[in-house]
């Protein structure tokens, strides 16, 4: 028996990296999963190998940044897999560099998907997770927000992506007051460093620039913060993670 049996959970971004490896850890745990992003091959795949080892997936094509897709991801969840507990709310996009030089459409990019398609999702799944968490199996349900060191703590050349996770944050205590008291948890995962192709959506100017800052540092691995997301929702009903900070042992900040 896993610890999420009986449970739905929606993972955003799932195409790859830290998304895709959170939807094969629950999906381990025993959850449904629904495996959202715009790369439908990708999760096609994602999905196979989900259900080739005995699990339950659903792909759904879709650009949250897109309100009507985002609602809709979290709509055809419900009505498919029955119900949603748990929703992971990793889309999003990190592109460095000065403030003075930046193309504004950088800027745009990482507000639509880091900021709004996030606010988009966890509004369609609010009401879905205040329900889930009044029925069995659990009596608790969970929204994990991916975040950033960079919610943390703003550095030169970051300024933009700096803002869109300290939003993030934000956000995520604010909801949390909110709805702690109804058993949905709000949960925030600040990953450092990490090996996925996050980095590689950047001018080549800034990836050197990235490479040479993490030069002979080991990164995690997307399995390390699905690690951290699979144990934040499966702790018991009376124990919330509000926040998790995962840095290379390495990384100095």
């Amino acid at each position: 028996m896993g610890t999420l049996d009986g449970t739905v959970a929606l993972v955003t971004g799932a195409s790859s990296g830290i998304g895709e490896a959170a939807a094969l850890a629950l999906a381990e745990r025993g959850a449904a999963v629904a495996v959202a992003a715009r790369r439908g091959d990708r999760l096609a795949d994602l999905a196979g190998r989900i259900t080739t080892a005995g699990g339950r997936a659903l792909v759904i094509e879709a650009d949250i940044t897109q309100r009507e897709q985002a609602e809709a991801a979290v709509s055809r969840t419900v009505q498919e897999l029955g119900r949603l507990d748990t929703l992971v709310n990793n889309a999003g996009v990190m592109l460095l560099g000065p403030v003075a030089d930046a193309p504004v459409e950088e800027w745009e990019r990482m507000v639509s998907i880091n900021v709004l398609g996030l606010l988009y999702c966890a509004k369609a799944a609010l009401p879905h997770l205040l329900t889930a968490a009044t029925e069995a199996p659990r009596q608790v349900a969970d929204m994990v927000n991916i975040s950033s060191v960079a919610g943390r703590v703003a550095r030169s050349g970051s300024g933009v992506y700096n803002a869109t996770k300290h939003a993030v944050g934000a956000f995520s205590e604010a909801l949390r007051q909110e709805v702690t008291g109804r058993f949905v948890r709000i949960s925030l995962v600040e990953p450092g460093a990490v090996a996925t192709e996050l980095a590689g959506h950047n001018r080549p100017e800034v990836r050197d620039t990235i490479a040479q800052r993490f030069e002979g540092v080991e990164r995690l691995q997307a399995e390390d913060i699905a690690d951290a997301i699979a144990y934040i929702v499966t702790r018991p009903r009376h124990a919330a993670i509000n926040e998790m900070l995962v840095r290379p042992t390495q990384q100095q900040g």
